[in-house]
């Protein structure tokens, strides 16, 4: 009785401070998935249409989205000239992976289409995999920049946002630093300098002056508020945060939920639909 006593008070002992351990972790990376976070208004959105371009992690957002908010309907549409109800989030994949120039290409044939037509906000995102080590982030900008600025000039009654390009992790490890020693690249590493390049930019040129989606920004900041980082050439460079994804690159179940929370509440910010003045009764002649 007395071993049967000691060895329960010992198993206490090493198996309570893991559950413990195991409810913190819970608290501090998930999240409940049925209730949309601080600052999202559902009423706000019911008034809204709106088209989101998109690929794999456009995708993710939206697989979270789902998930916080299951009453907004997420419908995706084929054709611009597609009819989009108030209330309505809707979204296309737009281009190909590794070719950005396309994502711009299809994101403008879409609006001049009938997007602006069918939709009070229209923003479309690039892909992580745009952008690699070589990529020229500051050309790539000034030929976003353009094409947005043309549509804006051509759609005037529609609003259109921004979204900073995701991050991926750097490698971690032996295997970089090995790398490292052979002056070899390490993953993620110049890739992420091209993506926080034109991030910046687009910061600078439409913070504050156009609605904007800081998705990487969400992205490098982990569960705790702390901000993941790396150093080359004395510099410091935002890395998604290891927590969010399970391949380095995409959004996993907790990513999903914790960037499609500020997304809704991004989306609760955008400015009213403009109304249109009723049409005038035409007076009978007398």
């Amino acid at each position: 009785m007395h071993f049967e006593w000691t060895f329960l008070v010992r198993l206490s002992a090493l198996v309570l401070p893991a559950v413990m351990l195991m409810a913190l972790h819970g608290a501090a990376y998930a999240a409940p998935a049925s209730t949309p976070t601080a600052g999202v208004s559902l009423e706000k959105l019911s008034q809204q249409r709106i088209f989101f371009g998109h690929q794999s992690v456009g995708g993710n957002i939206l697989d979270g989205v789902r998930q916080v908010a299951p009453a907004l309907p997420v419908v995706e549409v084929k054709s611009p000239t597609e009819t989009v109800a108030p209330g309505t989030l809707a979204h296309a994949r737009v281009g190909e992976n590794m070719k950005p120039e396309s994502k711009l290409a299809d994101f403008e044939r879409r609006v001049d289409g009938g997007i602006a037509k069918g939709a009070d906000v229209a923003f479309f995102k690039f892909c992580y995999i745009d952008f690699s080590g070589t990529t020229d982030a500051r050309a790539l900008f000034e030929k976003y920049r353009a094409t947005m600025d043309g549509l804006k000039a051509r759609h005037p009654g529609t609003t259109f946002a921004h979204v900073t390009v995701p991050l991926t992790t750097v490698q971690r490890g032996a295997k970089a630093w090995m790398k490292e020693l052979m002056g070899r690249p390490v993953w993620g590493t110049l890739e992420n300098v091209q993506r926080e390049t034109f991030n910046r930019l687009l910061r600078q040129t439409y913070g504050g002056k156009a609605p904007l989606f800081d998705l990487a920004a969400f992205e490098s900041t982990g569960p705790e508020g702390l901000a993941e980082t790396y150093e080359l050439n004395g510099e410091e460079w935002p890395a998604m945060s290891p927590a969010y994804t399970d391949d380095g690159s995409h959004l996993n179940a907790t990513g999903q939920v914790r960037i499609a929370r500020e997304f809704l509440a991004f989306l609760s910010t955008l400015p009213a639909p403009a109304v249109q003045p009723p049409i005038p009764a035409v007076q009978a002649t007398p």
